[in-house]
């Protein structure tokens, strides 16, 4: 009787050595649902990155300083009116330096640069001014009729240089209708002032304005104006809703 019932042990634990937990399954089931989600994930995570406009990837490798680095939003409007005008013929293929002022910061931050798109680099990052009756330190008033001292927003395109009453100055061409195509007439250049500098800043809490130019520091005028004259771009950035969406040079 002990071989016997030795032999239905032996049979009970062969049997039962085969048995599955249901629970078992579904805890693999779970792993492979898991490990599903995450390669989607990382797919999707590659497809993104993939995805980088040009635009953006042009940006992110240009070098710039990370105290005084251009607002994104405000580099790609600057590049799209930069592509618009060269279609229409108003900008050379060959030109390659844009000018963006960001006239919504602070007017003692530098909020201008020269950018080299070509070589992807920051030419130049320095203090501007803006006009009289545009505001104190920060700008918030803007005009296109001659004689308002205030600051006309909008795309400019670089003409010949001249001997002026504020020294080495650089006529601009305004681009945009209504917003700042009397420029010419208004004589709005860049030139030099002494009133742009952080020691101009530190007495009177702000820089010093202009009668609508956008002025920039004396000692770097000359070498700024030699670099971007001659039908390159220069762009006026503020905030105003009514300009970026009748601008025809921001349309995509």
């Amino acid at each position: 009787m002990k071989g016997f019932y030795g032999v239905i042990g032996l049979v009970y634990m062969v049997t039962t050595s085969f048995y599955i937990s249901p629970r078992a399954v579904v805890k693999n089931e779970n792993i492979n649902t898991t490990k599903t989600e995450r390669v989607t994930d990382t797919k999707s995570e590659k497809n993104t990155t993939k995805a980088v406009s040009s635009a953006e990837a042009l940006y992110q490798s240009i070098e710039f300083d990370p105290e005084h680095e251009l607002n994104y939003e405000v580099f790609t409007k600057a590049l799209t009116g930069f592509e618009n005008l060269k279609k229409a013929g108003l900008l050379t293929d060959e030109s390659h330096l844009l000018t963006v002022c960001d006239f919504s910061m602070s007017s003692n931050t530098k909020r201008l640069w020269i950018i080299d798109l070509n070589d992807k680099k920051v030419l130049f990052n320095s203090l501007v001014a803006h006009g009289k009756n545009t505001g104190e330190e920060f700008a918030t008033n803007f005009s296109n009729t001659e004689s308002s001292r205030q600051s006309s927003m909008g795309f400019y395109i670089t003409d010949a240089t001249y001997q002026g009453d504020n020294g080495y100055s650089l006529r601009l061409l305004g681009m945009d209708k209504g917003f700042n195509d009397a420029a010419y007439r208004r004589a709005i250049v860049m030139h030099g002032a002494d009133y742009v500098s952080d020691t101009f800043a530190a007495v009177h809490k702000r820089i010093g304005r202009s009668w609508g130019c956008p002025a920039v520091p004396r000692e770097l005028s000359q070498s700024m104006i030699n670099t971007i004259k001659g039908r390159n771009l220069l762009f006026i950035y503020y905030p105003d809703q009514n300009y970026l969406s009748s601008s025809e040079w921001l349309k995509a």
